[in-house]
């Protein structure tokens, strides 16, 4: 915000007041948009939709349903798509889903709707559901599901997916299965009970019907309604809002989506799954007034009578029945959530109808636990209505401004607020010592493939974490006291000249890393590695240490470092032997500052479409003790959509030679001894087509190549190698699979390392996807695998020679091996680089 340097006025406590003119306040909300919360406040119809995935979710009926009849509509994504790629950049696992949850966010921002999650893990694609819900913890999800419909009180779940196995990912039909099972407990009081909740029974769960399913449709009880219409408020159709709302799904490829039109009604079909039957709309015979709540008839008498008199040009007329309707709602019970929510709601209006606009702003949104924040507050009002700033109150430390308890204004009832005159409140709390690193909730503690483990019941279902510092600005209107929640944001501009908004980040004055995720010994032998400290405060000394499993050595056992200022870094060698035999140990690299121990390092993932993200996982390296042998030194990589293959490279040995297809010559290629093409390449790179010939020649002239996977879709060739070779859909999901080994004698078996089926212990998530199913006989099949009552796949790993070289092309998920450090896929990927050597 901007503010203009004025002396302020000194008070006790570290405290100042003053005046400042309007620049950098937000514009007061239209008032089209406040008579549309209005509506919303009016309507207690509500839906809940679930689903696997982001993407999931059917963004035109949420808009419909938000925006169009004004209901409280929310999406339950079971996951948050932490098995999927990224088309924008190398993050996948834990990162993409941290990434895919503000995606969903941004898409709700715009669609009007909430979102939430179950702890389930999206481990990859599965066949089948009953691998799903083997996989998950079948009861912790459907409590989860449970859990979120009794405290969101949904009238009607929808499901986006049939109920029927098979035809679809068995992720998406698991969703649907445990979505029919809580639909029938969420009301059972028996059901649950350490939820501490009460029962909520929904009136019935529906499936949204899809063409992608067709063939299961067929159920009695079907509904068509029309989710067409133009948004009250920006008067936009709902299907271009719903299509701004799903291209927020960057990182899936959706952003360019839209929704196309097309003349007449837009329907939208739902069969009932179980519940009261249906006739004409998803909510017959479920009452959407007040009247459903007891002593709520006035509530909304009230509301339609402030509906029916609101002036769009003068929202402050209707103050006076605000505070009425105020008034008679705090009369109902607290122990309803969506009452709680719905005065939630109505403070927003007030204070929008009031034009009370707050900011509280912080230096540098980057805190250590126990250190002293510069915060500013700001506030200001537009309408001429008498409104006394009475208190600032921080309930993380108890501690509030005003009122006389804590640091306190003199006369704090005297802040009477004038008329577009903002008045400011500078304070200097602390932020309490055991305040927790900042991390995404679901990723603090080590989970399973299937779960996140979640130690605290009140954050399951959260779209993220709570805020670390909340802020509470305490107004008089009238005789009603007004609570404007808020925290501290960072404002800066980025390269485009708008604002971002950074909440606050807990973080340790010091950050450890490992260059490497990996490290590759040879049994028994001894490697140094280095790990970087960086100082996030000034004065950082202490201690650094690695802790290590029995049987690895560390030495020295610790170091002194002395950081003196901010952005200081520091490296330090540390050397590692590995057992003597074949064996995996995670190596943990631990600060002590005073008698306090850090251990965690840093990782910020920045996309446009998203605010900033800080994660903070443990700093931790994972060693490997293997026998790998590998031929050749030097291997050029041309990237794709994004992997780590280049560092994987590097731990094996390999110099790696980084290769740009907008100017590639054979030059370029000389002394190479082989070529990886990274994932996706032939589905990202705008000139790989130009360059494949070039490359072919490579491989003729004796070089070797490694193509790995690509999507069948939106190919940029349809010249894969240098002979015919077609890609499907075909995958192995089950990472167990068992290999069966269709060229033994084969070089990519046997040399330079032995492959056994013991190579293929420890893989993660899948064997491998889109698979080759047609190809010409130059191509040698080497491996066959199948998930469980399928036909053996053979297309995941085919090698041809060509010319005096060999041309690889394997579905075969490296990406997600090599980065886990699976001690066989890096023995049998040195094998396909040392092909002809």
């Amino acid at each position: 915000m901007c503010r203009l340097p004025r002396p302020p006025v000194s008070l006790a406590c570290g405290i100042a007041i003053l005046s400042l003119p309007t620049a950098g306040f937000s514009q007061s909300v239209p008032g089209a948009e406040i008579l549309q919360q209005l509506r919303s406040f009016r309507e207690m119809g509500s839906v809940l939709y679930i689903a696997a995935h982001p993407d999931d979710e059917n963004t035109e009926l949420i808009t419909y349903f938000a925006r169009g009849r004004n209901y409280r509509t929310a999406y339950l994504s079971l996951t948050r798509g932490d098995g999927g790629q990224n088309v924008l950049g190398p993050e996948f696992g834990s990162e993409i889903g941290v990434i895919r949850t503000q995606e969903l966010l941004a898409a709700r921002r715009i669609d009007g709707g909430r979102q939430f999650f179950s702890r389930a893990v999206d481990f990859g694609f599965s066949k089948d559901f009953r691998e799903t819900l083997r996989i998950w913890d079948r009861q912790q999800v459907l409590s989860d599901i449970v859990r979120v419909i009794r405290q969101y009180r949904p009238d009607v779940l929808i499901t986006r997916f049939s109920p029927i196995p098979g035809r679809t990912h068995g992720h998406h039909t698991a969703s649907t299965v445990l979505a029919l099972e809580a639909f029938k407990l969420a009301g059972d009081p028996k059901a649950f009970q350490e939820q501490g909740l009460e029962p909520w029974q929904p009136k019935r769960i529906v499936w949204n019907e899809s063409i992608y399913q067709q063939d299961d449709i067929g159920g009695a009880q079907q509904v068509r309604i029309d989710v067409g219409g133009n948004d009250p408020v920006t008067g936009e159709p709902f299907r271009v809002i719903a299509g701004r709302s799903r291209s927020k799904h960057k990182t899936q490829g959706f952003g360019n989506f839209t929704i196309p039109a097309k003349p007449g009604p837009r329907f939208e079909t739902f069969q009932l799954l179980d519940g009261a039957p249906m006739k004409n709309d998803l909510l017959d015979d479920v009452d959407t007034t007040w009247g459903r709540e007891p002593g709520g008839a006035e509530i909304g008498k009230l509301a339609e009578d402030i509906i029916a008199r609101f002036d769009s040009q003068n929202p402050a007329a209707s103050l006076p029945a605000l505070l009425k309707l105020r008034g008679e709602l705090a009369a109902l019970p607290v122990s309803d959530p969506v009452v709680t929510e719905k005065r939630g709601q109505l403070d927003r209006i007030l204070q929008a109808c009031l034009g009370l606009e707050v900011q509280t702003t912080i230096s540098g949104a980057e805190v250590v636990p126990g250190e002293m924040m510069n915060l500013h507050h700001s506030v200001v009002i537009h309408s001429s209505t008498p409104v006394r700033w009475v208190a600032v109150h921080y309930p993380a430390i108890k501690q509030q401004i005003g009122k006389g308890k804590g640091p306190s204004v003199p006369a704090p009832k005297n802040i009477e607020l004038l008329p577009n005159q903002p008045r400011t409140l500078d304070s200097t709390p602390t932020l309490s010592p055991g305040t927790p690193l900042s991390q995404p909730y679901w990723l603090r503690e080590e989970g399973s493939p299937g779960m996140f483990r979640v130690d605290d019941p009140s954050l399951i279902g959260r779209p993220e974490n709570p805020r670390p510092f909340p802020v509470e600005y305490v107004f008089e209107v009238g005789d009603q006291t007004l609570v404007i929640p808020d925290e501290p944001v960072q404002i800066t501009r980025n390269s485009e000249n708008s604002e971002v908004h950074r909440r606050i980040e807990v973080i340790p004055p010091v950050s450890l890393d490992f260059p490497s995720d990996i490290a590759l010994f040879a049994p028994g032998t001894s490697h140094p590695v280095e790990v970087e400290i960086v100082a996030s405060r000034a004065d950082s000394n202490g201690a650094l240490r690695l802790e290590a499993a029995q049987g690895w050595n560390v030495s020295p056992s610790e170091q002194s470092f002395h950081l003196k200022t901010i952005g200081e870094r520091a490296q330090f060698t540390f050397t590692i032997k590995a057992p003597a035999k074949s064996d995996t140990a995670e190596i943990i690299a631990d600060a002590e500052i005073g008698n306090a121990h850090y251990r965690t390092g840093r990782i910020e993932i920045n996309y446009s479409h998203i605010p900033p993200i800080l994660l903070q996982p443990v700093a931790s390296l994972k060693a490997i003790s293997l026998e790998l042998r590998t031929l050749g030194h030097a291997v050029g990589y041309l990237p794709g959509a994004g992997d780590s293959m280049a560092q994987n490279l590097k731990q094996m040995g390999y110099t790696v030679r980084m290769l740009d297809d907008t100017n590639l010559t054979l030059e370029d290629l000389q002394g190479l001894d082989a070529v990886v093409i990274g994932v996706r390449a032939y589905n990202v790179r705008n000139n790989i087509r130009a360059d494949l010939p070039l490359l072919f020649r490579y491989v003729e002239n004796g070089g070797t190549i490694v193509a790995q996977y690509n999507r069948p879709d939106g190919l940029k060739t349809n010249e894969l190698a240098p002979f015919e070779l077609h890609l499907s859909g075909d995958r192995v999901t089950d990472e167990t699979a068992a290999p069966t080994f269709l060229a033994p004698d084969n070089p990519v078996l046997n040399k330079p390392n032995k492959i056994t089926s013991a190579d293929f212990d420890g893989w993660v998530q899948e064997r491998g996807i889109y698979f080759p199913n047609q190809w010409d006989d130059h191509f040698t099949p080497v491996l066959a695998f199948n998930d469980p009552g399928e036909s053996p796949l053979k297309g995941g790993l085919l090698v041809a020679p060509y010319g005096k070289g060999y041309f690889v092309y394997t579905g075969l998920v490296f990406f997600r091996e090599l980065p886990a450090g699976v001690p066989g896929a890096f023995r049998l990927f040195a094998n396909l680089i040392s092909l002809g050597k």
